[in-house]
């Protein structure tokens, strides 16, 4: 399946792998890279050595494009971007915050700028400054997240921009792959569902509990990291929405949130850690390898668009 999306990162499906804090790690990213698509190491948190030996690992294991996500307004980000341009990894992905100054770095090598947006003027003014495509998440994604859904969210900003778009937030399937794609985006990127995959660092057992969870069992908070959190309901997850409802100083509640997502995917904590997780977790239902999600995900997009026009002609 080709788009400007697949052909502007040189991967062969139109499918990226969003950056998730403690779960981008290299063998996920190699993982999605190997079966084709784009994977994106998440730096939220590392030194540029951790970043440095990271990205080594992530070559050793793939010879396939990735990308590295970082926050533009990490304090450390220069020192990031330094490591980013003299290792040449081939797409820079980031979130939050004005993307012109990271464009004008990354421009001169030839580094693809792929920032994540929540909404249409963000969007434009990405394109504005540079950026060669944008990915638009809509609220129903995990993590940081805006409020307004992809489905409105994608055709919007897919109207507006001459560069590729591709949408995020509650896809994980073939089905959400020819939406996307009918919509007016040119890929889609995932981040939850790669949680639920063989290669995903991540305890089997919180792999089995998000098995477990419906479309119904996650929530949004506020000022657990600064912005809105989509997150798995448990005990962590009510005590920040208590907080919230008796206005505790936002400090305070961003301090209590410190470590909570390396307590859930690392440590394995299904009650105080936090679990930044989509509305997807409804049709989630198995752990592939990332070949085998990747290649099914295609081959159900290309068989339903083919329904779709037999439906439609149909006499």
């Amino acid at each position: 399946m080709k788009t400007r999306i697949t052909e502007l990162l040189g991967i062969q499906h139109p499918i990226i792998q969003g950056a998730m804090s403690w779960v981008s790690f290299p063998p996920l990213v190699a993982g999605v890279s190997n079966a084709g698509g784009l994977g994106i190491l998440g730096a939220a948190f590392m030194t540029p050595d951790q970043l440095r030996d990271n990205i080594r690992r992530v070559k050793d294991m793939t010879d396939r494009p990735f990308g590295v996500n970082f926050m533009p307004d990490n304090p450390i980000v220069d020192q990031l971007l330094d490591v980013i341009l003299e290792e040449r990894v081939p797409v820079a992905s980031y979130g939050r915050g004005n993307p012109k100054r990271i464009i004008e770095r990354v421009r001169p090598y030839q580094i693809i700028a792929l920032p994540t947006m929540g909404s249409l003027k963000h969007a434009l003014r990405a394109e504005q400054d540079g950026a060669d495509a944008v990915i638009v998440q809509g609220t129903e994604g995990g993590g940081h997240t805006g409020h307004i859904a992809t489905m409105v969210l994608t055709p919007l900003v897919a109207s507006r921009l001459k560069i590729p778009v591709v949408a995020a937030g509650g896809i994980g399937n073939g089905r959400g792959l020819a939406a996307a794609l009918a919509l007016g985006a040119e890929g889609i990127s995932m981040g939850s569902r790669f949680i639920v995959t063989k290669e995903a660092p991540v305890p089997e057992h919180v792999k089995r509990y998000l098995i477990d969870k419906s479309e119904e069992d996650t929530v949004v908070t506020d000022n657990l990291t600064g912005v809105r959190c989509r997150v798995i309901k448990n005990d962590f997850a009510k005590r920040i929405m208590d907080m919230a409802k008796s206005k505790v100083d936002p400090w305070e509640m961003m301090q209590y949130g410190v470590g909570r997502i390396r307590k859930a995917y690392v440590e394995g904590d299904l009650e105080w850690g936090s679990m930044a997780f989509s509305q997807a977790c409804g049709f989630i239902d198995d752990i592939p390898s990332c070949q085998d999600l990747l290649d099914g995900i295609v081959a159900e997009a290309e068989e339903i668009m083919k329904s779709m026009w037999k439906r439609v002609n149909h006499s």
